[in-house]
C-alpha cells in the first residue's frame, strides 16, 4: 500500500485537489460564446478529471454537466472574496448549506483513507465536485490565512485561480493574462504620450 499511498497523496493532495478545483471551474463557467455544448462541456470536464487522477471510466451525462455548472457558480463565490473575512464567510455559507457531515473513506481499500463531504462514495458528480472543493479551498484558507484564490485581473478573461505560498498577491491566473495586461498599459501609455506630445 505505501506506493499507492506516495503516488495518490501526490495527485491527491489539498493544493492539487483546489487546482483541479480551479480547473473545472474554469471549464465549466463560461458564458455565451465561450460555453461549450454538452457534448463539448462534457469531454472538456472528463479530460480535466483524467489530468488529475480521476480513474476511468469517466463518464459524465450532460445532466451531470448542468448540475456541475450550477456547483461552479456557486465556488466562484468564494474566488471572488476581496479578502479572508469574506472568503471564509463564503465558505462557511457553503458548507452549512451544501455539505454533509465530515467522514473518512478508503472507497473500499482502492485508496488511503481520507476525508469527504459528499454523502456517499457514489454521490453524484455535482456533490462530489460541490464538497471535496469546498474542502480544499477550507483548508488551504486554515493554513494560509488569505484567501485560497481570484479572479483574473484582465477584463478580457474570467478565470480563477489559486495562491499558494507565501510571496506578492497574485493578479492573474496565468503568464499570458499577466503579459496581455502589460503589453496593453505599456501600449496606452504610448498613444497617450504621443497624443500629449502632438498637442505641445
Amino acid at each position: 500500500m505505501a506506493a499507492l499511498s506516495d503516488d495518490w497523496s501526490t495527485r491527491h493532495s489539498v493544493l492539487a485537489n483546489a487546482r483541479r478545483t480551479a480547473a473545472l471551474i474554469n471549464v465549466l463557467s463560461g458564458t455565451g460564446d465561450r460555453q461549450p455544448q454538452p457534448k463539448a462541456a462534457a469531454d472538456a470536464v472528463a479530460e480535466v478529471l483524467r489530468e488529475y487522477g480521476e480513474p476511468e471510466p469517466v463518464e459524465l451525462a450532460a445532466d451531470d454537466v448542468v448540475r456541475m455548472r450550477a456547483a461552479a457558480l456557486l465556488l466562484r463565490e468564494v474566488f471572488a472574496a476581496e479578502d479572508v473575512d469574506a472568503a471564509a464567510a463564503a465558505l462557511n455559507r457553503l458548507l452549512a448549506e451544501q455539505t454533509g457531515p465530515l467522514r473518512l473513506t478508503s472507497h473500499g481499500g482502492g485508496t488511503p483513507w481520507h476525508p469527504h463531504l459528499d454523502s456517499d462514495d457514489d454521490a453524484p458528480w455535482d456533490e462530489w465536485f460541490l464538497t471535496s472543493s469546498c474542502l480544499a479551498l477550507t483548508v488551504l484558507l486554515w493554513d494560509h490565512q488569505r484567501p485560497p484564490g481570484g479572479l483574473c485581473a484582465s477584463p478580457a478573461c474570467r478565470n480563477v485561480y489559486i495562491t499558494s505560498g507565501q510571496g506578492p498577491a497574485r493578479r492573474y491566473c496565468s503568464r499570458r493574462c499577466a503579459t496581455r495586461e502589460r503589453v496593453a498599459a505599456h501600449r496606452r501609455g504610448q498613444r497617450t504620450t504621443e497624443t500629449g506630445s502632438g498637442n505641445s
